[in-house]
């Protein structure tokens, strides 16, 4: 009995720390695209990305948090490499297509959280999916803003001020999500 404890567990463990280097490499990747955006000029979008960001590091920590419950410890690797220099619009798109796939990732980890008798993590799965499902849609309508009105678009946003001031991040300081 004690052994099938553990197991199921460590099988837990494990979708929690893939998750948790998926936020790290989220992290990485979005704070790279606030700088970018804030010296191209484009405050309003540097800013969200900046806070976006902030919400990823709050999941990553959320993550690592019921891992160190579970007994377990925390990853400090990122899944990936950051994608630099990328145009405004390949910002966009690609980001679309990370929060995308981190949903889906996360769906699966559910199912496996479920398998294992695990309605905690389960639960907070579905809260982060949650607050990934704001940064996808964001992501989606300033992508399709981009697709649609292009320079138009982004000459409204150039000057705009980047400074996010005190923050919880980007669903927690809109009230779209709620507080970790």
């Amino acid at each position: 009995m004690a052994a099938n404890k553990k197991s199921r567990k460590e099988k837990v463990i494990e979708v929690l720390n893939k998750a948790r280097s998926m936020e790290l490499f989220a992290i990485h990747q979005y704070m790279n695209q606030h700088y970018s955006l804030d010296d191209q000029d484009y405050g309003e979008l540097a800013a969200n990305m900046k806070l976006i960001a902030i919400d990823e590091m709050r999941h990553a920590e959320n993550f690592a948090e019921r891992i160190k419950q579970l007994g377990g410890e925390p990853t400090a690797q990122k899944d990936g490499s950051v994608k630099t220099g990328q145009t405004v619009p390949a910002i966009y798109e690609g980001d679309v297509d990370l929060e995308d796939n981190t949903i889906e990732s996360y769906n699966q980890f559910i199912k496996v959280c479920e398998e294992e008798g695990d309605n905690v993590t389960a639960r907070l799965f579905e809260r982060i999916i949650d607050e990934e499902q704001a940064h996808l849609n964001y992501y989606e309508n300033t992508a399709g803003h981009i697709k649609t009105l292009g320079d138009t678009y982004l000459a409204k946003i150039a000057g705009t001020p980047s400074d996010t001031g005190p923050s919880k991040g980007f669903v927690t300081g809109t009230g779209t999500g709620t507080d970790a």
